[in-house]
């Protein structure tokens, strides 16, 4: 029988007590059968306790800079292990080299980043909120906001595409603030994060209690939260609605953030001829959206906006792009895209593209191409399918395409009269976590970035000038913010140290000059 993986929690090793041996993790090209997790039978309560208790108050007596140094510490121990996390990939996410590395490398990149950012705190166990504001006509007596940590736990129910990253962008913010955290990864790609967990774990870093993986299913886990805890999720939005209606939410006020579905965009602004630098970086953005992690991004193109009069060259020189794409084993280095993570993602897949194709036309179909080294009835592996609208009118009737979110390979081209139109078609996907804008035009540039910034988390803007420059629509950096307004969850992470909020508590000290003054030193 494969290897079971263990759990940790309560600060100490446990595996799960289920009669069926737990739930089989499996290679999504080859079939076969990687690992088990089961997280049956664990005491969650006396895990949660502790992990509060325990794990808490030892983040809290540090300061920011000895976190950082946690996180620096946990850091080169990754690092020191990076070629198994990718062969974990390879098994367990069917992902081509490149892809892996956008998961593995950004965890990597935004936990260095936040230990930089921690150690720029200092020796501080709280952080000033703005400036001291007088109460009276003499500034005598006066309130000053102050943020510290919250004395609960966070909880992380992750997405299945992002094993590493959607750990540590997660987790480096958190433990930052001296909250201890609780990891549920998604049981499809489990592995990876729980092998991560467990060499940082195994080098004695974090204090006991600080850093849990729960693998499995969720049941329970939310139960288990008290009023001080906070919760982030990723993933669907059915799942997104059950959180939210939970007690744990509705009744004890726990703090929760939600990334849920997105149709992001990408725009080619008017006045670009097909010739044009703004218009072959439009092209090449969205195919590399569509292929990097076969689509299975958050952040991924699914939607494409062209001037009307481009609609057909835009068509023709994605399609030219998408049809270089070879699909298959990510062992062979041929292969440039992989597979979904399931059988059950495949079927998603496929039903998504059956419900959009009854409203727009298949202008690029790789979904029946000869795979590499996969055999096509077990492998996960769809090629990048692109759909249109055929015109202006039919963009505005097209309803699907604005409403689904098809999780894989799959974009759709949309043609638009005038800028005004384009952007109330964008404003059709209901929020998304990010928006991309194309063209030379500095002035109608920054317009359009502005028009759409309060329903997009992030806008993206790529002029020719940036070309070479630009970090990639779809690359979330721990510098900006991730997370979206309307369907995409309303959720806010990273940011910057604006990511640190989430897990602190704001408080306004209301009390004389001279008392104030003592929260200007380390603390």
């Amino acid at each position: 029988m494969t290897e079971l993986l263990s759990n940790y929690l309560g600060g100490r090793w446990q595996a799960g007590t289920g009669a069926g041996a737990g739930t089989a993790l499996l290679d999504p090209v080859l079939g076969t059968e990687l690992v088990r997790v089961d997280a049956t039978g664990l005491d969650l309560a006396a895990g949660f306790d502790f992990a509060r208790e325990q794990g808490g108050a030892a983040l809290r007596a540090l300061t920011y800079r000895e976190r950082a140094a946690l996180l620096s510490a946990a850091l080169k121990v990754l690092q020191a292990n990076r070629d198994a996390y990718y062969d974990i990939a390879t098994a367990n996410s069917g992902t081509v080299k490149n892809d892996s590395a956008v998961d593995i490398d950004g965890a990597l990149f935004t936990l260095g980043s936040y230990a930089k950012l921690g150690d720029a705190l200092g020796d501080k166990r709280f952080m000033l909120d703005g400036d001291m504001a007088r109460l009276g006509k003499e500034p005598l007596f006066q309130s000053q906001h102050v943020l510290t940590p919250t004395r609960g736990v966070a909880l992380f129910i992750n997405a299945f595409n992002f094993p590493a990253w959607g750990l540590w962008e997660k987790a480096a913010p958190a433990l930052l603030s001296g909250v201890p955290v609780i990891i549920k990864p998604a049981t499809a790609t489990a592995w990876l994060t729980q092998r991560m967990v467990k060499d940082v774990v195994d080098a004695d870093i974090f204090p006991p209690g600080a850093l849990s993986v729960v693998c499995g299913s969720s049941a329970g886990l939310m139960d288990q939260l008290q009023p001080f805890d906070v919760v982030s999720f990723t993933g669907s939005a059915d799942t997104a609605a059950v959180i939210r209606s939970h007690p744990a939410v509705v009744q004890r006020s726990v703090r929760v953030n939600i990334e849920a579905d997105s149709l992001n965009s990408a725009v080619l602004l008017p006045g670009e001829a097909a010739d044009s630098p703004a218009f072959d970086l439009l092209v090449k953005e969205v195919a590399r959206e569509m292929t990097v992690k076969s689509g299975q991004k958050c952040t991924a193109i699914r939607r494409v906006f062209v001037p009307e009069a481009l609609y057909a060259a835009v068509a023709q020189a994605l399609s030219a792009r998408l049809a270089k794409t070879t699909v298959g084993n990510p062992r062979n280095d041929t292969v440039r895209m992989g597979a979904l993570v399931s059988r059950s993602q495949l079927a998603a897949v496929r039903e998504g593209l059956a419900h959009l194709a009854g409203q727009a036309e298949v202008l690029h179909d790789s979904s029946q191409q000869a795979l590499v080294d996969a055999d096509p009835t077990i492998a996960c592996c769809v090629g990048p399918t692109l759909l249109g609208t055929r015109d202006a009118r039919g963009s505005d009737s097209a309803d699907r395409v604005h409403d689904t979110e098809v999780f894989g390979p799959v974009a759709t081209l949309i043609p638009y009269r005038d800028t005004a139109h384009a952007l109330a078609l964008v404003r059709r996907g209901q929020g998304s976590l990010v928006t991309s804008l194309y063209g030379s035009d500095a002035a109608a540039l920054a317009a359009a970035a502005l028009d759409l910034a309060d329903s997009h988390g992030r806008v993206h803007v790529i002029s020719p000038d940036v070309a070479q420059l630009q970090t990639g629509h779809g690359n979330v950096m721990p510098q900006s913010l991730h997370g979206g307004p309307g369907r995409a969850g309303g959720g806010e992470e990273l940011g910057g140290l604006r990511a640190l909020n989430f897990y602190h508590r704001r408080s306004a000290m209301q009390a004389s000059t001279a008392v104030l003054a003592h929260l200007q030193t380390p603390a």
